[in-house]
């Protein structure tokens, strides 16, 4: 014992800290998106020839996937080896991989390759960072404050992603390494500041390796995320690859492969996967709801970046060029809705309860998708911006409570195992939102967007031979090239151009052709994938309303353990990563090892 004190204020330091690594993580989840443009063209590689767009897909892809893969078993080290530890090494990775990817010097697909393995590393760094975040402000914080904590640390998580769209279309023109860089000092930072300020308080379980449970679920799980992104690509004449016996065999076979995962979880002694806490409801419950939701969210930002990209941008006098930077702008409400919701209703659930909250708010954000797939392609932005808020908003609601009510329903020892079970459903949902998402959109546009590209171009005088293989070109392209701020019908009819009547050239690459030429389509494509979005958001409600009664007011055994951990937290005197404050109903239990000196 050295007589250190923590201070009174260290869950506030906590909560500091861990804000700044999720809002960090989640800040490079988006801030490629806008960037990719200026990206492919420092590196010399145009994403939209055919043998290109899978670089493409795992630039944004490839952080997600992993991510989502390796937070279990972080979460697990956590539990193991003190969360603080591995939510340190998270923040010192994901430095590193910022910095491999400022000091990109290749060229063409060398650097294509380059910046995936790093993004890659960035992911490995995000997993510990999403892992052991919720547990470590878990621990920190006692029960009744837990819905206020978590409500601020989901505001970093959410607007982190739009915070990055602004942040990518902002720095991407004048460099794009600038998008990598700024990562770095704040990592640096974060890395030196968690080191010395965070502390193991929680309770550790030492525990065998579940390396079995590890294969199983880290294979079968790339397998399935690996096949979704592939999916997206067409495949012999077919606008999407789903038809691909490449992709069918990961599908399948990553499922198979997490049924005998889920098979041998339930006979081996220190599971990877604890199947056990799904027997409590609020957590089962909780996380299907979080699932859903999640996946309502995921590939709704990609549809709503396409619909201002594609059409309403370019209808309202902004060139291709400058439209990645303004439609982060323009979902600034988003944002603002979100963070207007999340910590008043994490404050409210920790007094009046959880379930009116995420019930509600999964709700309104079906609501809210009800009206955009009504809301006309050229509309009024006051319109939808005021539809944006209420979606943030509904989001806002339903998140930090939901999140609190399943972290207070777990056993302290094993709340890294639980957060990271939570983060593996949300990150696994956003992924395979976007398949679906992009799927439903581009089936809605396979119907009846050749027919009305072959009539637009043949009337503004494209051969009929030229114009039929342009019409029938796969539609995730011309998405893509939306998607990317490039002028799609130039990106299509290349140096066919030059040989047409230059009044005619000139209307078929300017501001109005391509949004008028895709309005009907894009509606139809976009109201079937809102569709969707309603039909999760009702499901996240159903599974919200059961995750059983409030709980009862805490006895007084488990308010003297709420109160030991606030005192170990705040005002206790120990070795740093040598304080214990369990919850004493779980300790009874599951008794803790006294952990060591991390780092």
């Amino acid at each position: 014992m050295t007589g250190r004190t923590l201070g009174p204020h260290y869950k506030w330091i906590a909560l500091s800290n861990t804000t700044l690594g999720v809002l960090m993580a989640t800040i490079n989840q988006s801030i490629v998106l806008i960037a990719l443009p200026d990206v492919f063209r420092g590196i010399g590689l145009n994403p939209l020839s055919p043998g290109n767009t899978s670089y493409l897909l795992w630039m944004f892809m490839g952080f997600m996937v992993v991510s989502a893969v390796l937070v279990v078993s972080f979460g697990r080290l956590g539990d193991m080896f003190g969360r603080v530890r591995m939510y340190n090494m998270g923040f010192a990775v994901f430095t590193v991989g910022s910095i491999f990817l400022t000091v990109t010097w290749m060229h063409g697909t060398a650097a294509a390759l380059w910046l995936i393995v790093w993004r890659v590393v960035q992911g490995v760094g995000g997993a510990f960072l999403f892992a052991n975040s919720t547990a470590i402000l878990t621990d920190a914080f006692p029960a009744n404050q837990r819905g206020t904590a978590l409500g601020l640390n989901s505001i970093a998580a959410i607007a982190g992603s739009f915070i990055g769209l602004i942040l990518g279309g902002v720095l991407a023109p004048v460099n794009w390494h600038l998008i990598f860089l700024v990562s770095a000092p704040v990592g640096i930072f974060g890395t030196v500041w968690a080191y010395f300020m965070l502390h193991d308080i929680g309770v550790r379980k030492h525990a065998r390796m579940d390396w079995w449970g590890n294969v199983l679920f880290g294979g079968g799980l790339i397998a399935i995320l690996v096949g979704i992104t592939y999916g997206l690509l067409p495949y012999g004449g077919h606008p999407m690859g789903w038809t691909n016996p490449w992709v069918l065999t990961a599908m399948f076979g990553g499922l198979a492969l997490i049924v005998v995962f889920v098979f041998v979880e339930t006979r081996v002694a220190e599971p990877l996967f604890r199947i056990s806490l799904f027997r409590i409801r609020p957590f089962a419950a909780g996380n299907m709801a979080s699932l859903a939701m999640a996946m309502s969210r995921g590939g709704m930002q990609f549809m709503l970046i396409i619909w201002l990209q594609g059409i309403w941008l370019p209808l309202h006098g902004y060139s291709f060029s400058q439209t990645p930077l303004w439609a982060g702008i323009y979902l600034v409400p988003l944002t603002v809705g979100f963070l207007l919701s999340a910590p008043t209703s994490g404050i409210l659930s920790d007094k009046f309860g959880a379930k009116a909250f995420t019930v509600g708010g999964a709700l309104l954000t079906a609501a809210s998708f009800l009206a955009l797939a009504f809301l006309p392609v050229n509309f009024h932005y006051w319109l939808f911006a005021l539809l944006l808020v209420f979606n943030g908003f509904g989001s806002g609601l339903f998140v930090s409570p939901n999140r609190a009510e399943m972290m207070n329903a777990v056993p302290a020892s094993q709340r890294g195992a639980a957060s990271g079970m939570i983060a593996t459903f949300m990150n696994s949902a956003s992924v395979l939102s976007i398949g679906i998402f992009f799927s439903l959109m581009v089936a809605g546009l396979s119907s009846t967007l050749p027919s009305t590209m072959f009539r637009g171009l043949t009337t503004q005088g494209v051969p009929a031979a030229a114009a039929t293989p342009i019409s029938h070109l796969p539609p995730i392209g011309v998405l893509f090239a939306a998607f990317l701020g490039y002028n799609p019908i130039q990106q299509l009819l290349g140096p066919l151009l030059a040989h047409l009547n230059p009044a005619h050239a000139a209307y078929l690459v300017g501001r109005a052709f391509f949004p008028h030429l895709i309005t009907g389509p894009f509606h139809d494509g976009i109201g079937v994938a809102f569709g969707f979005a309603i039909a999760v958001c009702v499901i996240g409600a159903i599974a919200s309303a059961l995750t059983g009664r409030r709980q009862a007011a805490p006895s007084a055994r488990e308010l003297l353990g709420s109160e030991m951990a606030v005192v170990a937290a705040e005002g206790g005197s120990a070795e740093r990563g040598e304080l214990a404050a369990p919850d004493m109903a779980t300790e009874a239990a599951e008794p803790a090892d006294k952990p060591g000196r991390p780092g």
